[in-house]
């Protein structure tokens, strides 16, 4: 093992397994996912690069994995080459101006998501004396509660943190002194705001494959 005086650490979402970026050409994603696992693995054995994750986070994926017929072989690989590790959340300390300004952004959200609520109300009312011609199955009312819950959800819930899971993962990340590895953007907003290392999913697997390459150059 080559000793290396900056240990690199990353921390592991779901998304950076399950994006489609990872995918060359034709793969499926137990392909996908066993290269870049097998990539974990030497990059550990060769350079010391640990992965972690967050138990919340391994649940999660897990179950998405076993729903969608990944080998057991596969989730092995991953129970092996990527630490599981809860954070220290008693220990860890978040400044106050960063609290600040997500209760700020929560209250900004849910002005948003009352606004689009109220706008929803009015369609309906206006709705319910409209023919609709192109959703036979769908009454107006029906089409503006479907749109209600796509535009609620982007007022309310992208780009922000919205699950703990979210939050293990940046904790971990800062009790760590790791990168962070997402597709998720409210992830990256506020490992952003906290002054993290970050990079995209998609990402992540070249990233490993050039530190391998320059090993064996």
């Amino acid at each position: 093992m080559a000793d290396y005086p900056l240990k690199q650490r990353f921390v592991l979402d779901t998304s950076a397994f399950l994006t489609n970026e990872i995918r060359r050409d034709d793969e499926t994603l137990a392909e996908a996912l066993d290269r870049l696992l097998d990539a974990v693995a030497a990059a550990k054995l060769t350079l010391n690069i640990s992965c972690y994750m967050p138990p919340s986070i391994h649940r999660e994926l897990t179950t998405i994995l076993a729903d969608r017929d990944v080998s057991d072989e596969t989730v092995s690989k991953l129970n092996t080459w990527v630490i599981r590790k809860n954070p220290a959340r008693y220990e860890v300390s978040v400044p106050a101006e960063i609290v600040y300004r997500f209760v700020e952004e929560m209250n900004d959200r849910v002005d948003r998501g009352l606004r689009v609520s109220e706008e929803a109300v009015r369609r309906a009312e206006r709705a319910r004396a409209e023919t609709v011609d192109d959703h036979d199955y769908m009454t107006g009312v029906d089409i503006v509660i479907s749109d209600l819950r796509e535009k609620y959800r982007g007022a309310l819930r992208r780009g922000v943190l919205d699950s703990r899971e979210d939050f293990d993962l940046l904790i971990l990340a800062r009790e760590l002194d790791a990168g962070v590895v997402t597709e998720d953007q409210g992830i990256i907003n506020w490992a952003e705001e906290l002054g993290l290392r970050y990079l995209y999913g998609r990402e992540f697997p070249a990233l490993l494959e050039e530190y391998l390459r320059a090993v064996d150059r």
